[in-house]
Formats: structure tokens, C-alpha cells, sequence
């Protein structure tokens, strides 16, 4: 029983001649998934990463607040400690320190976040303070229900 060379034997695996050719092109399918899925991931986390201050925020129904520049967060933790972004400052500190930070800028947006928790009349203090600085755009920060109950569950 010769071998031709068109005749290929399925169990020994004698009789094959030709090798497979290396594939030249690159897939590159995988790898933009793979972009995209990150692209996702860091778009939605990027937000949760601005303020490093843990709050336990009041709840409200009002909507939230849209503009088209990047407001400032000063925020009142439990404890009545007075942050600037994620910077730990004095109440006396705060308006030099925002003055620093906006320049002339009066119309900068500036949002309190106040720990549910806090004295309100502490709240009450720092908003007064920027807004006897000349600041004139100051907003509370409030978390709906449903932030609310998503925090929870991140806790759990």
C-alpha cells in the first residue's frame, strides 16, 4: 500500500506534505474590547473619586444642581472638622485658603456637604463665612434615597 502525496493517513498522520503558513495579520478585536470595557470602568469610577471626605449625607427629593464649571466641596464631617476638597482646614483657614484657591473669581461655585449628623448651626457657620467673603454661589450638598441606600449596600 504506497503513499501518494494527495493521500493523508488520519491515524498514523503520515502523509501530509504542506505546512500550515503562519497567520501575518493581527486580531486586534480582543484588544479593543478590552479598551472599551476599561474606558467604562474608569468613566464611572472617576466621579466617586473626587472628595476622599466619608460623609453620612441628609437625604432630599429636589433635583440636583447643573452647571458648566467644576464647583469647589467644602465639607463638615461629624466631629464639626472643616475640609477643603479632601484638606483638612481651620475655619479661620478656609476663606484665605478658597481666596488662594479661586482668585477674583466671586461667582466660583462653591458646594457645603454637611454630615447629617453634624450641628446644623456649624453648617450654618461655614456657609456664612464664605458667603461674608463675597462668595455669592454657595450650595448644600444633599444625597438622594437612592444614594442613601446604595452606600448602605457598599458598606455591607
Amino acid at each position: 500500500m504506497g503513499m501518494d502525496s494527495n493521500n493523508y493517513d488520519a491515524f498514523t498522520g503520515q502523509g501530509r506534505k504542506r505546512r500550515h503558513r503562519a497567520m501575518s495579520e493581527i486580531n486586534v478585536t480582543p484588544f479593543v474590547d478590552v479598551m472599551l470595557v476599561l474606558l467604562i470602568v474608569f468613566m464611572v469610577t472617576a466621579p466617586l473619586l473626587t472628595v476622599g471626605v466619608p460623609l453620612d449625607l441628609p437625604e432630599t427629593k429636589s433635583s440636583t444642581v447643573q452647571g458648566n464649571d467644576e464647583p469647589l466641596i467644602i465639607s463638615v464631617d461629624v466631629q464639626g472638622k472643616v475640609y477643603l476638597e479632601d484638606l483638612e482646614v481651620g475655619l479661620e483657614n478656609l476663606v484665605p485658603k478658597l481666596q488662594a484657591v479661586v482668585g477674583a473669581k466671586a461667582d466660583q461655585r462653591i458646594f457645603v456637604r454637611g454630615d447629617k449628623d453634624v450641628n446644623y448651626g456649624r453648617v450654618l457657620q461655614v456657609m456664612g463665612e464664605i458667603h461674608d467673603a463675597g462668595f455669592t454661589r454657595v450650595a448644600m450638598i444633599s444625597s438622594s434615597p437612592s444614594d442613601q441606600a446604595k452606600a448602605k449596600a457598599e458598606k455591607q
